[in-house]
């Protein structure tokens, strides 16, 4: 039997293996929150908001139905749909019925969004090159593109 064999037929993860998996998820984190905090300060956006934004700014006419729109940003429908009523009452999107289906909505990307989604993206871009980019080489950068597809590939 392969080390890794071994490793992958045992039940509990080793004390190796659990500092690995803390460090990576407090890093994480901490990368998270740092980048949240700094797209808040520097354009009042939540993390949460401009991902809505993205996901409306890179669909076909800059609308998306809720259930699509749920689906893009990795989110219930439930948290979506209390997320977007504030967003619209701040006038980044809107809601209009769908044409094809009238039980339907879909979520629209107002010039106000857009042009506050484009004003915050000069400033997060430039704190992922920051904070992520540039603190890891490129041969570390194409290993973590090797370790999320591996993740990614296991949670499908």
């Amino acid at each position: 039997m392969t080390n890794t064999t071994q490793r992958r037929s045992r039940q509990s993860p080793t004390a190796d293996e659990l500092r690995i998996w803390r460090g990576f998820i407090e890093t994480a984190r901490e990368l998270d929150a740092r980048l949240s905090s700094r797209l808040h300060d520097e354009s009042a956006l939540s993390s949460g908001d401009y991902t809505v934004l993205l996901a409306l700014s890179e669909a076909p006419g800059r609308r998306l139905r809720s259930s699509a729109l749920a689906k893009a940003v990795d989110w219930e429908r439930s948290r979506l749909s209390h997320h977007i009523r504030r967003m619209e009452g701040r006038g980044l999107i809107r809601r209009d019925d769908c044409a094809v289906d009238y039980r339907g909505a879909e979520v629209v990307l107002t010039d106000e969004g857009a042009r506050a989604f484009r004003s915050a993206s000069v400033p997060h871009l430039r704190a992922v090159r920051e904070l992520f980019i540039d603190a890891l080489t490129p041969e570390q950068l194409d290993q973590i593109e090797d370790l999320t597809a591996a993740l990614r590939t296991t949670l499908r």
